[in-house]
């Protein structure tokens, strides 16, 4: 495997003034450019275009360069590259030649969140970035002015993240090549653990372990006890643990649980039994009420209080592109959701349905050829939720294309569907076909946002 356990430098900034950022733009890099801003030190750094992140960056002061060159690299004593960046840049290779150390950013994401004694790592197969929103939202209405890194928008925050004057910092803890095993978390948050990225670890049995090294790496661990891959983790550790569930018997349960109106749900919470809050979520789909669980175990880890809880669920009101209403085509309400694993986009799309429109129609840009391949099935039984759907071609992402899967595939197990050729074409179908009472939901990792975007202008 790429990483190994706790790969901790506490040296790694010892001298650094300048650092210079390979794709600053991404949604991972931006924060920690505004946390290291906020500390002194110099920041440069280049992307292949311009974007919104590279805008405020440049309001910041970074000097940012639009396109990869050697020349970028500048005066800079530390050099901190995007997952997405090859060995063959020439802004690596032009500090390799020069000495210069170079780190994957999620080692830097390491050091970071030991600068922050109470800190929050959100880790799981799905839900992390709705977690982390709740959790951020809590911290800020509380006055903590909390820093954070996240793998969406909170309007709250105005962006992915922020730099947080307090001793907080809340973490979407990614399992993807084990990178959330550079973090240390005062409160390692576990939602859940499902059969993604095996393409990676082979087995479910070396997920399980990672997830455990990652709780190892915490010192208290909240965990859901309703999920039997987490409890199977959290079993075997020595830690002080904090569990939350619906059917369980868990330390933070949620009872009396109801809709309020379709969707939207409200609920008790129990602590070991007795009343902690009442919780009125914001957002819709069952799946949410775990979210919040996750969220009022922290609160006594961080020196919160039961009304802070309460007060966020309210607040909150989604993640960019969770379930984020995009707008409307011929009366159609179109929505973007992150959703590319088959158990997201069951939750996506029972929410969808209980929202009480005329037609569900399921847009769907399958992400990365190997979970195409693997969970093919699963796919298939999923979209065979909506009314109708509509398929792209597959988006390959860090993978090379070997033609053994195809859409078309895909297709041929739902009857009625359609595939159609990309992004454009998607955008035309659901303004050919689709109307007053249906609601669109467009579920991806990849691009298909865009195809959102078109559907509504």
């Amino acid at each position: 495997m790429a990483y190994t356990f706790n790969m901790f430098d506490p040296k790694l900034l010892d001298g650094v003034k300048t650092i210079h950022f390979i794709g600053c733009g991404g949604s991972g890099t931006y924060p920690l450019i505004q946390i290291l801003c906020s500390r002194g030190y110099t920041i440069t750094g280049s992307d292949v275009e311009e974007t919104k992140n590279t805008e405020a960056e440049r309001a910041m002061g970074v000097q940012v360069a639009i396109g990869h060159d050697a020349a970028n690299v500048g005066d800079a004593q530390l050099v901190v590259y995007s997952a997405a960046i090859q060995p063959d840049n020439p802004e690596i290779k032009a500090a390799n030649a020069r000495g210069i150390k170079t780190v994957e950013r999620s080692i830097l994401l390491g050091y970071v969140s030991r600068l922050h004694p109470r800190s929050v790592g959100v880790a799981g197969t799905h839900g992390k970035t709705t977690a982390c929103g709740m959790i951020a939202t809590m911290l800020e209405l509380a006055g903590r002015d909390p820093a954070a890194v996240i793998g969406g928008k909170l309007p709250l925050i105005g962006g992915y993240g922020k730099a947080g004057g307090g001793q907080n910092i809340v973490i979407e803890a990614c399992e993807y090549h084990e990178t959330f095993l550079h973090l240390t978390c005062a409160v390692g948050v576990i939602l859940n653990i499902d059969n993604d990225h095996l393409e990676y670890y082979g087995t479910m049995g070396q997920l399980k372990l990672a997830f455990q090294k990652f709780a190892l790496l915490s010192r208290t661990v909240v965990f859901n006890m309703d999920d039997r891959n987490t409890v199977d983790v959290v079993n075997s550790i020595d830690r002080p643990v904090l569990s939350f569930g619906i059917r369980e018997e868990a330390h933070f349960r949620a009872v009396n649980v109801a809709e309020y109106k379709p969707g939207f749900y409200e609920f008790d919470v129990l602590e070991l039994g007795e009343p902690f809050a009442h919780i009125r979520l914001s957002v819709p789909g069952y799946h949410n009420i775990y979210n919040a669980l996750a969220m009022c175990c922290c609160v006594r880890p961080l020196g919160l209080k039961p009304e802070d809880a309460e007060r966020a669920a309210e607040a909150f009101h989604g993640m960019g592109r969770r379930f984020e209403i995009k707008g409307e085509c011929n009366g159609a309400v179109i929505v973007d959701d992150y959703a590319h694993h088959p158990t997201e986009m069951a939750a996506t799309l029972k929410t969808a349905r209980s929202l009480g429109y005329r037609r569900v129609i399921a847009v769907h840009q399958p992400f990365t050829y190997s979970r195409t391949k693997m969970l093919m099935n699963d796919f298939a039984e999923v979209l065979s939720q909506a009314d109708q759907v509509v398929l792209l071609p597959v988006m390959g992402g860090r993978e090379a294309d070997d033609g053994s899967v195809r859409s078309e595939q895909l297709a041929a197990k739902l009857p009625g569907s359609v595939v159609v050729d990309g992004l454009e074409g998607a955008a035309e179908w659901v303004k050919q076909n689709a109307g007053q009472g249906d609601l669109v939901v467009c579920m991806s990792c990849g691009d298909l946002y865009k195809a959102a975007d078109m559907m509504v202008e």
